[in-house]
């Protein structure tokens, strides 16, 4: 053996290069791994969110039933489009009864205190008597602003009037309790007047002219004849 051979140092299976090729090697085997379970986990995570806005929307026109089939369930919706004001199509979920529309289903969003609230909004077939409201997203603050997610807080919209004698939108949330005759209040959130305040505004907005107030107002006319 030469003496180069005998004084050439070997490599430590310890040494930084070492580590740092083990450690790269994982980390991309790893990406791999995670990128193809986003892949494959995709569609399903694409069907339970269908699965949720099907449930949300039944359960704000008062139809959900958890023991019974879904799709059973959301056959009597009908899905379609209006146009708004601003030239926008925005989606319409109609519950049917045969080919007569019972009540219409509305999305609905806009700013709460600390974030951009989503929900449905549920209209008779007059076009002016709210059926449900319900969010199924936004951050509002746990025990103040989340009091909209409360049954006892959305049950009170159920019966309501959303526009006045002069077809102008009434319905609000007030500061503190509404009057119990009152046709277009609801109770105020207690400690979250500003979500109680965005809410009323934003669904004002919504059932106004450059939302869906005249497609309520079509609807309305339609089933008084």
């Amino acid at each position: 053996m030469s003496d180069d051979a005998k004084t050439t140092p070997k490599r430590s299976r310890d040494s930084i290069s070492n580590t740092l090729i083990v450690a790269i090697g994982v980390s991309f085997v790893c990406s791999i791994l995670v990128a193809s379970a986003a892949i494959l986990l995709k569609p399903r995570q694409l069907q339970n969110e269908e699965e949720y806005r099907q449930r949300i929307i039944l359960d704000v026109a008062g139809l959900y039933d958890p023991g019974a089939d879904l799709a059973t369930l959301y056959s009597s919706i009908e899905e379609t489009m209006t146009e708004l004001a601003s030239g926008e199509l925005a989606p319409v979920y109609l519950v049917m009864d045969g080919a007569r529309t019972e009540q219409v289903i509305l999305p609905i969003e806009g700013a709460g205190l600390w974030s951009t609230m989503y929900g449905y909004l549920a209209v008779e077939n007059d076009g002016n008597t709210v059926r449900g409201l319900r969010f199924y997203s936004h951050a509002e603050t746990p025990g103040l602003g989340d009091q909209v997610d409360k049954p006892a807080w959305r049950e009170q919209w159920q019966g309501k009037k959303l526009y006045g004698p002069d077809g102008e939108p009434q319905i609000e949330v007030v500061k503190g309790p509404a009057p119990d005759e009152s046709d277009y209040q609801i109770d105020g959130l207690a400690g979250a007047t500003l979500t109680g305040r965005g809410v009323s505004v934003f669904v004002r907005h919504w059932i106004g002219e450059d939302g869906y107030g005249p497609y309520l107002k079509t609807l309305g006319e339609e089933e008084s004849r």
